[in-house]
């Protein structure tokens, strides 16, 4: 199965519950990030390969320093947002939220390149022209302050971690309005397996119990609840 087949089948027949409880099952038990990281709309739905981006706070706007990217104004950002791939996610970490991390131009670059969407551990802001150019985009919450001043992205592609969830280049993001999973590589193909199995069974349960089956009875005879 090619990514892009993966890729709209998740989106098609998945949602992250079902998906994280096989991840539990399979003993990765910590792979959602943070919920208060949401969908700027709560009808976005995200799926994808993690491009990892590490970003910095800065305080050195008005003086000189000696570090390599001291004269670069965002640092790294402009080469991250253009070496995105097309069904790659630009996930973004290590700044404070004392500014946005992602911006109306940029989605519009991300949605040229083909990109499948933002998630940012931190806020975005241009929410209105995001939303209107129908960029999935999932973040802490919204606010204008810039970034220019304040901070810049120090490495892409590089491995992160969102409050102990690590995310390596190229591990397979789902995110709906429920929260963003980091699917590792290694268990994704038995991961998807697993969960349609288990989407599917749970609509035999939903049947079984609307023709009056009882939750106990409808465990014991499916397994699932």
């Amino acid at each position: 199965m090619t990514d892009s087949e993966l890729f709209a089948l998740i989106r098609n027949e998945l949602f992250t519950a079902v998906v994280g409880d096989v991840l539990d099952a399979l003993g990765y038990q910590h792979q959602f990030l943070p919920p208060g990281i949401m969908p700027l709309d709560k009808r976005m739905r995200i799926v994808g390969r993690a491009m990892p981006v590490l970003e910095a706070d800065v305080f050195s706007a008005r003086h000189p320093s000696a570090g390599p990217l001291s004269a670069k104004p965002f640092g790294l950002l402009f080469e991250a947002l253009d070496d995105l791939k097309r069904d790659e996610i630009y996930i973004a970490t290590g700044s404070s939220l004392r500014y946005a991390l992602w911006g109306g131009l940029m989605s519009t670059r991300a949605i040229h390149l083909q990109a499948a969407g933002a998630v940012l551990d931190g806020f975005v802001r241009d929410s209105n022209e995001i939303e209107a150019l129908g960029f999935n985009v999932f973040c802490r919450g919204v606010y204008a302050q810039d970034q220019g001043p304040r901070g810049k992205v120090i490495d892409y592609r590089t491995p992160i971690e969102i409050e102990g969830v690590p995310v390596a280049p190229g591990d397979l993001l789902f995110g709906d309005r429920e929260g963003v999973l980091v699917v590792p590589r290694e268990v994704e193909g038995e991961a998807v397996e697993r969960a349609l199995e288990k989407v599917r069974t749970e609509n035999k349960v939903a049947q079984a119990i609307r023709a009056g089956m009882s939750t106990r009875e409808a465990f014991d005879t499916f397994g699932v609840m």
